[in-house]
């Protein structure tokens, strides 16, 4: 795709020029709160005359005065106040009249700002300093438990993409993820990683592009979550919005400046990794798994089954020597020798490293009576736990503002971000060495004599040999890991930027006609090296096992969107008011993407090129352009400001359908009443209640519809042929939304108590997903219509001050929700579709009349009075193909607690969640290979001693009962792997399905903010040190030796485990400055 970076380069250019115009003016400012933000709506009065206006939906207000005059600001539940009219500029801040509405005002669909009260539907402000309150590479990350609703899930892959699901799952094969919106323009938050990493299978998690958003940048975040909330966005947000309003300078201010800059340093939650067993070694035959042969001059040397990847091998004892890898490695110390049969001393959890991060951020800010600017520049420098490991971000960011008139404004921004990775780690099932340690290692090997090897040679050399009696020292199936580590690493970079501009007129005070303009655009690239020398894997786009190779992918995206809205308040009558919102909306996005890799490994080592391949293959290359025009209006009623009644309506038409179908509407109604202007009450601050209705679409992926397949082709002439998946063009259509919202909102005692409860019920229906079809179609799938998903929930969001002195506060906050999904229906005649399949014999899928993402396997043969049925030998009696869990949440919550005590405060989040089932090939493999302590039988011997009649027997008896009912007494073997009783391939996939709940400390933080005196001598507008933990704790959970959190992606393929990272508890140290 030809870029048009001379586009880029005027756009910058006009709009670094708009801070150079001039203006004249009457008197004009804006209206705020305490907290700053603006406050639309107020009234203005020239005291003593009819003359008034009200104030914009950004606070802003003119009208004529003379020097002499007085003007009057009053606000529904704000102190009104007088200011003498002697300077052209007067900006306001109003207090609370013994209650302050917190709040008050939120950024809500296209940016609008509106008075909160108004809203006939539910939203959660979530202000800079929650947002910050932890270093985070990626800001969605610090959202866990800090919004009702909304479902945060932050794997533990380096860099790695985070899940952000508002309300439940409701596309069952579409996009459930939370819109992103910066200043009122929704931004890509792409995600890149392949198909098989989203699944579960081998790759990489290359993080998803919302990364970019510097939270260093971020002033508010306002959550939107219902269907009636986002309808002005069309289908782009059909699964709520994360409203981001960037920081900005204020006019009439000098140049502040501040500098933040934190050191963090991790470190692995051991409790995240396996605890080894240390008796038993490498083998998968028990006690015949070391074997005899003829080494180094020795007839009967004992060997190691070093091809074995297992630890159900021989019984450790140090008094038996043993030739180990090392003795087979030429030049090692224990080259020749036997060493003793023992348990290493350095287990895997010795590979990881200390992790250490360097925040740094610069933030100028300032502003003259016409204008106002901010600009920032952030550096993140973060080595992760793995070796080789490093991310280094560079973002600078800038937002400007201009009064050309009195009546034109013009505004600016643009962010910039430059992002470069090297050695993510390795995701899922396949060629990845976690994988390797979570599953398939023997306990004897010392990971830091591998170390000490690979540093010595340089060369793969592995625990894991072939056959060493023989001289094949080649592996098995594992590499040495930190040949993996600094040979086989990939690295990745992006460089996005995002920058927009927009000019507001005003017809008159309360007639204003907004333009604006953005460009989102991103180059990414993502590079994969094999080395030679390494175990043959599946590598590259013929998806060979290859013992070498290099990939190379390469993606440009560009999006831009124009809007033109327009927006009217007036009166009808004297106690109505009305506000009137009309506008346009085109976006253009345009992505192209190449991949391309070796094939049949690398000509010459080393050389990590294309054109180092022994075979060609054509590379893979994709060119997708998209349109989606939208036209809406919106129409806002209030009587008396204590009801309020809203409608809204969009027409969109998308090149992503088929063009009998491209275009589609949306709507939504919504009221909301402040009952606490009905009821005198001194405790009652606030009460209102909200309902709304609202229908959405969503349409699908954009230029995947019917596309042709390239099959190569012969003596120079392309092949292409239809696409395997049918499609009936001519009825396709958008999924189509429909929700209902009611909620409560309070505000008692002066503000010391809040809370938000919401009820809500949407149903998604006209899905659109692939079904299988039978081959004699000549097709693989047919893209239908079909199928509905239902979610309702309850949020509570709380609030409030415990304790209030003079020099004590204690703020608690509490968001707790919970979301009952359904897969109501499919296509006719099909109650199960396969959404994935895992290694290990699960799969997930939606299954009508349960939730979505319900887990399919074996399970076990129960009894009529649920009792596990046994078989004759002792073996559990198996189901195929039951539903054996479901990844779904029962419910959500965080507790946040912040104690300030003078000059010190001390903040700590607790984060839960209830629910949610993870299939854990970790454990099935593991406990298979033998690297757990497997236990203790009812005799009091290891279950992994050789079964006998006597008192001394190994060996387990499952709990159940036969057929017959009665209780089964057999005892069945635990010496070797394979057909044994911790194998996977007797016992049921259920086995191996946990509980996904969880109890975290999230956040704990202790902050000094030093007194105003001092930093009078200091010359300092601002100084505070703060002590930070982030992961703390994982207070509570069911999974053993794995975060319920960590996997492989983000995106709608959940619930499965293999060779994940284990969590990282990171501290940190933190000093802010402002001068």
């Amino acid at each position: 795709m030809k870029l048009k970076f001379n586009g880029f380069l005027v756009l910058l250019l006009v709009l670094m020029a708009q801070l150079s115009f001039a203006q004249e003016r009457t008197v004009s400012g804006t209206v705020s709160d305490n907290a700053g933000m603006p406050l639309p709506g107020v009234s203005v009065l020239v005291k003593g005359t009819k003359s008034g206006t009200q104030t914009d939906f950004d606070g802003k207000f003119s009208i004529k005065a003379s020097t002499s005059q007085v003007l009057v600001f009053s606000y529904i539940g704000m102190k009104t106040q007088e200011i003498a009219a002697s300077s052209s500029l007067v900006n306001v801040k109003l207090g609370d009249a013994a209650q302050e509405l917190e709040g008050v005002v939120v950024t809500t669909a296209l940016g609008v700002k509106r008075e909160k009260k108004s809203l006939g539907y539910s939203s959660q402000l979530v202000t800079a300093e929650q947002v910050n309150s932890s270093p985070t590479n990626n800001f969605l990350n610090n959202l866990s438990g800090k919004v009702a609703g909304l479902e945060i899930k932050a794997n533990s892959n380096f860099g790695g993409s985070t899940n952000i699901v508002l309300r439940g799952v409701k596309s069952i094969t579409g996009n459930n993820q939370a819109l992103i919106v910066v200043d009122g323009v929704a931004v890509s938050n792409a995600n890149l990683n392949d198909t098989d990493s989203q699944n579960g299978r081998q790759g990489f998690d290359f993080g998803n592009s919302a990364s970019d958003i510097d939270p260093n940048n971020i002033e508010s975040i306002n959550v939107l979550k219902g269907a009636a909330a986002t309808a002005l966005y069309g289908s782009q947000a059909s699964n709520g919005a994360i409203m981001i309003t960037t920081k900005k300078g204020k006019k009439n201010s000098a140049l502040g400046v501040s500098v933040s800059s934190t050191v963090s340093v991790g470190a692995i939650d051991k409790s995240t990794m396996p605890r080894y067993q240390t008796q038993y070694g490498e083998g998968y035959g028990g006690e015949d798994s070391s074997y005899t042969a003829d080494v180094f001059g020795n007839p009967n040397g004992l060997v190691a089954s070093t091809g074995d990847d297992a630890s159900y091998g021989n019984k450790f004892d140090p008094n038996i020597m043993v030739y180990q890898w090392d003795a087979f490695v030429l030049g090692n110390p224990n080259y020749g020798k036997a060493t003793p049969w023992v348990a290493a001393k350095n287990d895997p959890k010795s590979f990881f490293q200390k992790s250490t991060t360097y925040t740094n951020n610069v933030n100028l800010s300032g502003g003259d009576e016409k204008g106002a600017y901010n600009l920032g520049f952030t550096n993140i420098n973060n080595t992760g736990v793995l070796p080789n490991s490093l991310l280094n971000k560079n973002s600078l960011n800038g937002n400007f503002s201009r009064d050309l008139s009195d009546k034109l404004t013009s505004t600016a921004f643009f962010t910039f971000t430059d992002q470069n990775t090297t050695g993510r780690n390795n995701t899922g099932y396949g060629d990845n060495f976690i994988g390797g340690f979570r599953q398939w290692w023997a306990v004897n090997n010392d990971i830091k004599e591998l170390e000490r090897e690979y540093n010595r040679t340089g060369q793969n050399t592995t625990w894991n040999q072939t056959d060493p009696t023989s001289g094949n020292l080649a592996p098995a199936f594992w590499n040495n890991p930190y040949f993996d580590r600094y040979q086989n690493y990939e690295q990745d970079s992006r460089t996005r930027f995002l920058a927009g501009t927009s000019l507001s007129y005003k017809i008159t005070p309360d007639f204003v006609l907004l333009g604006r303009a953005t460009i989102d655009y991103s180059n990414d690239q993502q590079e994969l090296r094999k080395a030679v020398g390494s175990h043959a894997e599946t590598f590259g786009i013929s998806g060979a096992n290859d013992g070498s190779g290099y990939s190379l992918y390469k993606r440009d995206f560009m999006q831009q969107t124009y809007d033109f809205i327009a927006t009217y308040n007036f009166q009808l009558g004297e106690n109505i008011g009305a506000k009137a919102l009309g506008g346009y909306t085109y976006l253009r996005s345009d992505a192209y993407s190449i991949q391309s890799s070796t094939t049949g490994g690398l000509a010459s080592p080393g050389l990590y090129s294309l054109e180092n391949s022994n075979v060609f293959l054509p590379a893979r290359e994709s060119q997708i352009a998209y349109e989606k025009s939208g036209l809406y209006a919106q129409l806002s009623l209030d009587y008396k400001k204590f009801l309020f009644l809203e409608g809204s309506f969009r027409n969109d038409k998308s090149t992503a359908l088929p063009t009998e179908n491209s275009n589609y509407n949306y709507y939504s109604i919504g009221s909301s009443l402040i009952f606490s202007e009905l009821v005198q009450a001194d405790w009652l601050s606030l009460g209102k209640v909200r309902i709304n209705y609202a229908q959405v679409g969503n349409d699908p992926a954009a230029g995947r519809l019917g596309a042709k397949v390239n099959n190569y082709g012969i003596d120079g002439n392309p092949l292409f042929g239809n696409s395997p998946t049918y499609l009936d063009f001519a009825n396709l259509k958008p999924e189509t939304q429909k929700a209902w919202e009611a909620g409560l909102e309070m505000s008692m005692f002066k503000n010391r108590l809040n809370f938000d409860l919401s009820l809500y019920k949407t149903n998604t229906e006209d899905q659109i997903f692939n079904v299988p079809q039978s081959t004699s179609t000549g097709v693989n799938f047919a893209t239908v219509n079909a199928g509905e998903i239902e979610n309702k929930g309850i949020e509570l969001a709380l609030s409030g001050k415990v304790i209030k002195t003079q020099d004590f506060t204690w703020d608690l906050g509490v968001n707790w929700s919970t979301n009952k999904n359904t897969v109501v229906s499919l296509n006719q005649g099909r109650d199960n579709l396969l959404l994935a399949t895992f290694q290990g014999g699960a799969s997930l899928n939606a299954t009508v009349g349960q939730p979505y993402g319900t887990l399919r396997g074996k399970d076990y043969t129960y009894d009529a009075n649920g009792n596990k049925v046994i078989d004759a030998d002792g073996f559990y009696v198996l189901a195929s193909n039951k539903v054996i869990g479901n990844t779904q949440a029962k419910w959500l919550g965080g507790i946040s607690n912040k104690f300030s005590y003078k000059n010190l405060s001390l903040n700590f989040l607790i984060d839960v969640k209830k629910g949610g089932d993870i299939f854990s090939l970790d454990q099935a493999y593991g406990q298979e290979t033998g690297i757990y302590d497997l236990g203790i039988n009812d005799l009091g011997n290891s279950v992994r001693n050789p079964l006998t009649n006597g008192a001394d027997s190994g060996g387990v008896i499952l709990a159940g009962v036969h057929a017959d009912g009665t209780p089964n007494t057999t005892r069945i073997d635990a010496s070797t792997s394979g057909g044994t009783a911790f194998s996977s391939d007797v016992n049921p996939t259920k086995a191996y399905v946990y509980d996904g709940s969880f109890v975290k400390l999230r956040e704990v933080g202790f902050t000094y903010t030093v007194p105003s005196q001092i930093l009078d001598k200091l010359k300092l507008k601002g100084l505070s040190f703060s002590v930070i933990g982030n992961n703390v704790w994982i207070i509570q959970k069911n999974l053993p030796y794995s975060d319920p959190e960590a996997g492989s992606s983000a995106g709608n393929i959940q619930g499965f485990q293999s060779g994940v990272m284990p969590a990282t508890k990171v501290y940190s140290f933190n000093v802010k400055l402002n001068f």
